[in-house]
């Protein structure tokens, strides 16, 4: 015997073997093992003994069926010695039977039978007084094998007997007779037989021709007395309808260990769900490391080998059992930085409006009317609409969001500074035409010709805008990239040339507009807006400069918040630039809101 770990030991032995084996188990004390019998020694009354059964107790096992014969005992019961043959020599079976179970000789006796103080028997007495195992009609297993197959043979044989002539089963419709009987002839019946024995056993033969088997399954239990009784556990059987059938009365089982429970027979204990089981090697198969399931894959099994992946919109789960559906991340309304960015936005449309009812008010006071009021009208609306598009930004992205909400960016802000350009030209061409010869610079700066340069400037960006949309749209676009257990919602640009060309264009007229700007810094003037639009478009400029390698290099959300923020710092730059001065003055200095102080001939304080 080798040493083992297992605590579960299967033996197919006949008892004369087994018989061998226990010496050696117990010579060497092995304990607290859990013994599977075969047939052959299941039943095996030589092997219940007090010396083994420390060892053997709570023994598992399998044996042919138990059956009761009806009938049977009152038959044996009955039996009588035949008195009248009776010899010395060829007694039949009933009377060695007799005189072994009563210690007593049919006439004539042995010599010195009598003498000795030996009975003679009479052939009356009580058999239902002895106790013999001979007399044991509970415990019937081979007998109540033979009784069913007797009783097989008698149906197949009444079925036989029961065919009409002309309507056989054999060749030309003719049936089986008893004086030429062939043995294909009887098979033929015995495949079809199927009945019921009084013990409630289904007799009957699968498509092999093979009965269909039944087994008990047999427990070995030591008593307190130290005494020993295998008793009935459960049955497995094969049903012709169900396929094989075990049943088990758990709590009937004797377990022969301190925890009165199954033992366990493993190497490794079972895998449990969200761990892969992962062989060791040069060891027995039962024994194995539980790996756990790398991220994205599970395992809804016990003792899986595999752990399966998650669909494309799911992850797997912290306990690796089962997947989840992926987190969705987007710019929402609901979270914190959403909320400050919508706060802010609609914080700054307000203060445009505010500041728009402000100079609708003061629409006749000189500072108002300074370099054509009707472009200060429009700048402040078109500030305010990019407040109110940065809020496209925000939320979840839809096709039509994505579309509209870079076409409305670019347009507006294009709107804004292609006002901000005209004014800076207009401030330009005043100062040359206060110069001797410059009046004819006016002619080109009227209201009508302002109005068409921010029309015609507005309109190549639409121009672009209608471009892009048509021929690579923006769309929405679940990215699995950025994270592995989530989804992030953001819009693709479609056209990366489309996008440049849009951005380059609002940069190329901010710029145009900060160069002239800077031009008409140093010109004479009380209130040179020159030195504003200036110091606005530097704001501007240095917004948008840093915005580019923000957002390439910001994931997911964070890019729209990087977008959303530079499209409020710049707006609230060019308001507060270009406009807190001028309400500071209609506001708090209106002696200052006076032709003549504007024009530097008037109060200076």
């Amino acid at each position: 015997m080798t040493k083992s770990t297992a605590r579960v030991v299967i033996v197919f032995a006949h008892e004369s073997h087994v018989i061998k084996l226990m010496k050696e188990v117990v010579r060497r004390n092995v304990t607290g093992l859990q013994w599977i019998a075969s047939e052959g020694w299941t039943s095996a009354v030589v092997l219940q003994t007090p010396d083994l059964m420390p060892y053997l107790a709570g023994t598992l096992g399998i044996a042919i069926r138990q059956g009761e014969i009806p009938g049977l005992a009152d038959f044996l019961l009955h039996i009588r010695p035949d008195l009248h043959h009776n010899t010395n020599h060829g007694q039949n079976v009933v009377n060695q039977f007799w005189e072994h179970t009563f210690q007593c000789r049919f006439e004539p006796p042995p010599a010195g039978w009598v003498e000795a103080g030996g009975e003679l028997c009479s052939g009356q007495e009580a058999l239902e007084d002895v106790e013999t195992e001979f007399l044991d009609f509970a415990g019937l297993r081979p007998e109540y094998n033979a009784y069913k197959a007797v009783y097989a043979l008698a149906y197949a044989l009444d079925d036989m007997l029961q065919c009409e002539p002309g309507r056989g089963p054999f060749s030309n419709n003719t049936c089986a007779h008893l004086q030429r009987l062939e043995p294909w002839q009887l098979l033929f019946y015995m495949e079809k037989v199927n009945f019921t024995t009084a013990f409630g056993d289904r007799v009957s033969f699968d498509e092999n021709g093979d009965a269909l088997p039944i087994y008990d399954i047999m427990n070995w239990e030591w008593l307190p007395d130290e005494k020993s009784e295998v008793q009935i556990v459960g049955e497995v059987k094969r049903s012709a309808f169900k396929g094989e059938e075990l049943s088990l009365d758990e709590d009937k089982i004797f377990w022969n260990f301190e925890s009165k429970k199954p033992p366990r027979s493993v190497c490794s204990e079972s895998c449990p769900p969200g761990t892969r089981m992962a062989r060791k090697k040069g060891e027995p198969e039962c024994c194995f490391d539980c790996v756990p399931c790398s991220e994205g894959k599970i395992s809804n099994m016990t003792d899986s080998m595999e752990c399966t992946s998650c669909p494309e919109d799911f992850w797997s789960s912290l306990q690796r059992d089962h997947c989840v559906p992926k987190q969705t991340e987007f710019l929402s309304y609901y979270e914190p930085l959403g909320i400050c960015l919508t706060f802010t936005s609609l914080l700054g449309t307000f203060i445009c409006i505010v500041v728009l009812g402000i100079f609708i008010h003061h629409h006749s006071t000189p500072i108002v009317r300074a370099n054509n009021s009707e472009l200060s009208f429009l700048l402040l609306v078109s500030l305010k609409l990019c407040f109110l598009c940065s809020l496209l930004f925000i939320g979840r992205p839809r096709p039509w969001t994505c579309q509209l909400r870079h076409a409305a960016f670019g347009i507006s802000f294009v709107l804004c500074v292609s006002c901000i350009l005209v004014k800076t030209m207009v401030v330009l061409a005043v100062f040359r035409a206060s110069k001797p010869g410059g009046e004819s610079s006016l002619k080109w700066f009227g209201a009508v010709q302002q109005r068409g340069t921010v029309l015609v400037l507005t309109s190549i960006q639409a121009a672009i805008c209608t471009v892009w949309l048509v021929s690579a749209s923006p769309m929405p676009y679940k990215n699995t990239q950025y994270y592995n257990d989530k989804i992030v919602y953001e819009c693709v640009v479609g056209s990366t040339v489309g996008f440049a060309v849009l951005l380059g264009y609002i940069g190329l007229l901010a710029i145009l507009s900060c160069l002239l700007a800077f031009l008409a810094r140093n010109l004479p003037d009380s209130f040179n807006e020159a030195k504003l639009i200036t110091f606005s478009m530097l704001i501007f400029c240095a917004v948008w400069v840093a915005f580019i390698p923000a957002y390439i290099n910001s994931p997911g959300k964070y890019a729209d918040a990087v977008e959303v923020f530079a499209i409020l710092a710049s707006s609230f730059g060019l308001l507060v630039a270009l406009f807190g001065p001028k309400c500071y003055i209609i506001l708090v200095r209106p002696e200052r809101n006076t032709k003549k102080a504007i024009m530097g001939r008037g109060t200076t304080q």
